[in-house]
């Protein structure tokens, strides 16, 4: 059964739960695999690299996510 009213105020808490949960794995994984790449390389600045590109890419969902809400509310 569609509703064609507001989303429902558990699917956005769901929603919101989850990227509140994606932003911290997204900058472990950028971390660790800078990390990995550090320890094969022989290098010491790839971790900082990328756990950039990894709080970068949490940031990226985060927008995406909210500019759906906030511009379209009731699909």
């Amino acid at each position: 059964m569609a509703r064609n009213g507001p989303k429902n105020w558990w699917v956005l808490v769901g929603r919101y739960t989850s990227l509140a949960m994606l932003f911290p794995a997204c900058t472990f994984v950028g971390y660790a695999i800078g990390y990995l790449l550090d320890k094969w390389l022989g290098t010491k600045w790839l971790y900082l690299v990328f756990l950039l590109v990894g709080i970068a890419a949490g940031f990226v969902q985060f927008l995406r996510a909210v500019q759906k809400d906030a511009g379209n509310g009731s699909q």
